[in-house]
């Protein structure tokens, strides 16, 4: 009637509403991302509520099992956040206080005419950055690492955010089931096959993506701290902490966390540093290609550059968290796009 082609509106209100639902998911991220991270923190909970069930003398409801999981989890928090927080904390607050007088020592090594000839612009050109970036370093960086234990509500949000991650998890344990198959009901009968695969196959790969995670972190933790406290290296359980903290950051955390180790290690005149490169280069070497992929199995099937373009994309989006969801969710879509093009494939080939 007004000249307007049918197919071509339906194709245009399409797209009106992909746009429209991009963009409420992008004014609303930050409510997403609670729920995401209770959904991994559910799933990261769930083998061992599945084991309480198994070995509890009689059965046990789903509830009471996540109620005694719950009380487990918090007494280890609670316990390892006694034991490790607090030595990393001190160790902040004494590199926080040593800073400046290490700052010193490095510049009047640098000065020192001492060395190769060859070396001497690449000392003035270290010493002019020093110079330049350790009073904006000192200001805005070792406060913030100095304080990072008591005040580790205003790094990921508020206690708000913090309480509601457990809370959100307990219900999606509780009654993931029955969303499953409410999901699965409101979708039409001849997309409900379809739709249960995707659903099995992101069950799979979440669950292998956050418990490996977990593991690794653990695993950069205990490598590290061991290491440093053989060779003596001086703030190592402050080192450790971060490093095992970074490594839920796809590539660019363990780098950082790498270069924060040697930064640490020359300012601080310890005399290992070859040997604190090679621990680095041969437990990443490790990680990468023996314990990562046998824990990750085939459910996180990404090509490293797509991890890095995830990375760097999901900064941009959402900052770290941001950084720490683009696998995720990558890998969820290529689950999505493998499982839906299926169907097409074989009806082409019939």
């Amino acid at each position: 009637m007004l000249g307007i082609e049918p197919r071509a509106a339906r194709a245009g209100w399409t797209v009106f509403l992909v746009a429209l639902l991009l963009a409420v998911l992008y004014l609303t991220r930050a409510v997403l991302l609670v729920f995401v991270l209770a959904v991994l923190f559910a799933y990261l909970i769930s083998p061992v509520v599945d084991l309480v069930q198994r070995l509890a003398p009689r059965r046990l409801s789903r509830t009471w099992s996540l109620a005694l999981v719950y009380t487990l989890l918090i007494t280890a928090l609670v316990t390892a956040g006694t034991l490790v927080g607090n030595r990393a904390a001190r160790e902040a607050s004494a590199f926080a206080e040593r800073f400046p007088a290490l700052v010193n020592q490095v510049e009047a090594s640098l000065e020192s005419p001492s060395g190769p000839a060859w070396l001497q612009p690449v000392k003035h050109y270290a010493l002019g950055q020093i110079r330049e970036r350790a009073q904006d370093f000192g200001q805005a960086v070792l406060p913030l690492v100095q304080r990072a234990t008591s005040r580790l509500a205003s790094l990921v949000g508020s206690v708000i955010t913090i309480v509601l991650i457990p809370i959100l998890g307990f219900f999606f344990l509780k009654d993931g089931s029955e969303l499953k198959q409410s999901l699965i009901r409101a979708a039409p009968e001849e997309r409900r096959p379809v739709i249960e695969a995707i659903l099995a196959d992101v069950h799979v790969t979440l669950g292998q993506f956050i418990r490996a995670l977990v593991i690794l972190a653990a695993a950069t933790f205990a490598f590290y701290s061991l290491f440093f406290l053989v060779i003596g290296m001086p703030y190592g359980v402050l080192l450790a902490t971060v490093a095992a903290a970074l490594e839920f950051i796809p590539v660019f955390g363990p780098l950082t966390a790498s270069v924060l180790v040697i930064i640490v290690a020359l300012f601080t005149g310890f005399g290992h540093v070859l040997l604190i490169i090679g621990f680095l280069a041969g437990y990443r070497l490790f990680q990468d290609y023996i314990l990562s992929p046998h824990l990750m199995s085939s459910g996180v099937a990404l090509h490293p550059l797509l991890v890095i373009f995830g990375a760097l994309a999901g900064e941009e989006i959402g900052g770290i968290p941001g950084m720490f969801l683009a696998i995720p969710v990558m890998a969820t879509l290529r689950i999505v796009y493998v499982r839906a093009s299926r169907p097409r494939a074989a009806a082409a080939n019939e």
